[in-house]
């Protein structure tokens, strides 16, 4: 038996805005799109993990009640959520590709750490860290 995390959720506050964010400026490509009455269930995945899901998700119930989901809205916007990291082989030039498609960063790449790396949030404030593969 296989084990192991294959998916990780993201609250968004729209699922329609997130997932052109994803497909159209990322490159990721959807994986499940389906509609429970108003719950829908949205993820993504890079085309080098299929085997990985980024759940793009509304607060709401059944999960939360309507006060944390308005609470964990703002704190989504204000960036304050954990980035996530998209590992690259040229930051530099998954920079300009990106930034060229309309992503807006927050850092431009900086060689650091014995590395380099960029930041950038999706439209709904989550942060991601550009990191380049080490060779």
């Amino acid at each position: 038996m296989s084990q192991g995390i294959d998916m990780i959720g993201l609250y968004v506050r729209d699922q329609d805005e997130s997932l052109a964010f994803y497909v159209e400026k990322l490159g990721f490509r959807v994986h499940t799109d389906a509609r429970n009455g108003d719950y829908r269930w949205l993820t993504v995945q890079h085309p080098d993990q299929p085997n990985f899901q980024l759940g793009l998700f509304i607060p709401s119930a059944p999960v939360v009640d309507a006060a944390t989901a308005q609470t964990l809205r703002e704190i989504v916007s204000k960036g304050a959520m954990p980035p996530l990291v998209l590992r690259v082989d040229d930051v530099r030039a998954a920079y300009d590709r990106m930034r060229n498609r309309g992503v807006e960063f927050t850092q431009e790449p900086i060689e650091r750490y014995g590395n380099v790396d960029a930041s950038f949030r999706d439209p709904s404030g989550n942060g991601w860290k550009l990191v380049q593969s080490r060779s």
